[in-house]
């Protein structure tokens, strides 16, 4: 089969590798109908180069058809249509029977001490590989694949795989009151539809902060209140455009949906960089002591966030040695809430708003949509923010 390939940093290649086979009595093998490319991708591409090893089969968003399961999974047959979770869970252990199916006790990946196994996402979560080719193996598929009904395009349910849980549980976890007031900062993909699930949910002030033109306009046409970073000339200066709205106190949440890739911080950046430039072997082990995050973003939402306000982390960081201001957190008695997010924990909740009246903009949210053929040049782009680049969908 047709797969994309990591094969360095910023390259990434379409080979043909094995097709995939059944395991276990608990796996299916899907045939990929479409598949998107994740901001989440872009930290392999470049900045979590030195856990990546060449060959490996990237992606972690599909929707497709079954085309065999084992013996262990009840519940699915030939020819279903099926979203599949980022994430691999059993479903049935302590962990994801309380909610945590990024937790899953079953596939943890206790031996590099992180949670449940991630479909193609680096040695630290399984090197399980990824969906961003023409077949899947789908380990405990008794648990994770969601069916959904034949009909719509696949952009109406492809996002059930992450950006519509990761998104409803950035909100959920930003705990914005009746009424209440949410900034998101970055408007990618995820912040992009944290704020339509926002608004969908009953925040009255939904602010929206970037710099890139085409991802304000889509937010600001939905409703959100936006914010160009270039309209300012510092941090200090947006943070009080802000809180020039919301009674001068800050608003009751802030998002970053950002992460690890923050505009500005130079210092933190050329580390990375540097890391990246290393034989893997030293790089991953210097990462994993030594790591450090562009907080750019996170210091932005800390300052922002009003007393007693909560920040909600959905933008991915894994640094180790990062500095935090533990007195303004402190200080301003601020509350965190973070994680991947556990898809099966909320899916059911989102299916409902997947109908013809499409409240959140699922069927256009795509901004591209293009042959698994030209990954390499789709990667570019989307991290270049070209070509009004938001969310790409590949089609083996």
């Amino acid at each position: 089969m047709k797969a994309v390939t990591w094969q360095g940093k910023r390259d990434v290649r379409v080979e043909t590798v094995p097709d995939p086979e059944l395991k276990e009595p608990t796996d299916a093998i899907i045939r990929i109908t479409s598949t998107g490319l994740c901001g989440s991708d872009l930290h392999l591409y470049e900045v979590l180069t030195p856990f990546m090893t060449p060959g490996d089969i990237l992606g972690h968003e599909p929707i497709g058809i079954v085309e065999e399961v084992g013996a262990g999974v009840p519940d699915l047959a030939a020819g279903d249509r099926v979203v599949v979770p980022f994430q691999i869970a059993c479903g049935s252990c302590w962990m994801c029977l309380t909610g945590l199916p990024t937790q899953c006790e079953t596939t943890q990946c206790t031996g590099e001490g992180m949670g449940a196994a991630l479909f193609g996402y680096t040695r630290l979560y399984g090197s399980v590989p990824g969906a961003q080719a023409e077949y899947l193996r789908v380990p405990q598929a008794q648990f994770g694949p969601i069916k959904v009904p034949e009909g719509p395009p696949d952009d109406r349910f492809l996002y059930l795989s992450d950006v519509l849980p990761t998104a409803w549980q950035a909100v959920e976890y930003a705990h914005i009151p009746p009424g209440g007031s949410v900034a998101v900062l970055g408007l990618g993909p995820i912040g992009d539809m944290a704020c339509r699930v926002a608004l969908q949910r009953g925040a009255e002030h939904v602010f929206g902060v970037d710099l890139v033109p085409e991802r304000l306009r889509r937010a600001r046409e939905r409703g959100v209140q936006t914010f160009d970073l270039r309209d300012f000339d510092d941090e200090k200066e947006l943070v009080g455009a802000i809180q020039d709205r919301t009674a001068g106190r800050g608003p009751d949440s802030v998002i970053d949906a950002v992460g690890t890739e923050a505009h500005g911080s130079a210092a933190a950046r050329l580390a990375q960089n540097a890391t990246g430039l290393l034989p893997r072997a030293i790089g991953s082990r210097l990462t994993e002591r030594l790591g450090v995050d562009r907080l750019a973003a996170l210091y932005t939402a800390i300052d922002l966030v009003r007393r007693g306000g909560t920040i909600s982390l959905s933008g991915v960081y894994g640094g180790k040695v990062d500095p935090l201001p533990l007195l303004t957190l402190f200080d301003k008695q601020i509350r965190l809430r973070m994680g991947q997010a556990n898809v099966r924990t909320w899916s059911d909740e989102i299916l409902p708003l997947l109908t013809d009246d499409d409240p959140l903009g699922v069927d256009d949210f795509a901004t591209h949509h293009v042959p698994l053929t030209d990954a390499a040049h789709a990667y570019e782009m989307f991290q270049r923010k070209q070509d009004g680049a938001v969310k790409v969908l590949m089609q083996p």
